[in-house]
This record gives structure tokens, sequence and C-alpha cells, in this order.
């Protein structure tokens, strides 16, 4: 993950501006289909999505660090920052690339946030 010098400067520490990937023999990109999670707030939503990507990233041997790219959908954009609060809980280290959608709505009535992820997931042994 780079944000390199003669780039124009990104607004926020919380996303890389380019994040290459060469993976090793034996490793993998794996692209993670959007997900929703129960909660009647934004964070609890939030959270809940957060903790199912780790264990869907954990079956195939990665984590939440390995993430090079994450897409969010939110149905109201003035919750970023509540957003951005548990982001930070989850995603620790060097941040990745990074687009936030505001959206009408989700397919689930219910659900204020949709996020989707890619991780270059480490080869095995």
């Amino acid at each position: 993950l780079d944000n390199p010098a003669g780039a124009p400067h990104r607004r926020s520490p919380y996303y890389s501006q380019v994040a290459r990937a060469e993976p090793p023999a034996g490793s993998a990109l794996l692209f993670v289909s959007g997900q929703i999670a129960a909660g009647d707030s934004l964070a609890e939503q939030s959270r809940g999505v957060f903790e199912t990507l780790a264990a869907l990233l954990a079956a195939h041997g990665a984590s939440l660090a390995d993430v090079i790219n994450i897409r969010t959908y939110l149905t109201d954009i003035s919750e970023l920052e509540q957003y951005g609060a548990v982001r930070r809980e989850f995603l620790t280290g060097t941040p990745p690339t990074s687009m936030t959608f505001e959206v009408p709505r989700l397919f689930r009535p219910e659900a204020r946030i949709e996020i989707e992820v890619v991780a270059a997931v480490p080869a095995a042994g």
C-alpha cells in the first residue's frame, strides 16, 4: 500500500491511494461479497459486518489485516463518522484503498450499511 510522492495529498489517513498486490506462488486474491448485519444503530450494524468479514477471511487463511480494498455503501452519509469509528477498531494496520458511497437503499430495508472487500491472502505454510 502506498501514497506515492507526486500524487495528490489524500484527505484522510484512513485509506491508501494505491495498493499493489503481487501474490507469490500459493497466494491468492480473495473477493468477499457485500455483507450486511442486524442491529439498531449504524455502529451495531458496522460492527456486525466487520465480524462477519473477519470470519469469512479467517476461513480462507486471511484476516482483516490482509484487506487491500474496501467498498462501503451507506444509506445516510451523515453517519460516516459513526461508521469510521467502528472501521478504525477493526482495520488497525496500513489502511486499504477505499471507496464509500451513499445509496438510497440496500436490498434489505433494515440494512443501513453494506461492505465488500478484497484481500491478498498469504500463501499457506
